[in-house]
């Protein structure tokens, strides 16, 4: 069973950057597919990003496209998300995590592996 930790959160002032990581425990990490999600208080989450088992592939929601980018380093059971021109908006617990299948996957409930979840504060 794989286990997921994420790491990299903080307070950022709008137009600031934060690398989120994503530690996996376990020898199968490279089979998952692996998302970031996040979610604000009384609402939903909502999904990020999410990246093919073997990286050659990512999708993004259109609100981050071009300013977030997700990448993996299987080497080291770890996914990034570099976020980049950070809003107020982008201020949320961000999620990592890991899906069975080739992917990339975007529902979130097919995910069946979930982090603690890191916070990311932008200030205006």
């Amino acid at each position: 069973q794989v286990q997921l930790v994420e790491s990299g959160g903080g307070l950022v002032q709008a137009g600031g950057s934060l690398r989120l990581s994503c530690t996996a425990s376990g020898r199968t990490f490279s089979s998952y597919s692996m998302g970031w999600f996040r979610q604000a208080p009384g609402k939903e989450r909502e999904f990020v990003a999410t990246i093919r088992w073997s990286g050659g592939s990512t999708y993004y929601t259109a609100s981050v496209k071009g300013r977030f980018t997700i990448s993996r380093d299987n080497a080291k059971n770890t996914v990034y998300l570099e976020m980049n021109s950070l809003k107020p908006g982008d201020a949320d617990i961000y999620y990592c995590a890991a899906a069975g299948g080739y992917g990339p996957v975007t529902n979130q409930y097919e995910y069946a592996i979930w982090g603690q979840g890191t916070q990311g504060t932008v200030s205006s």
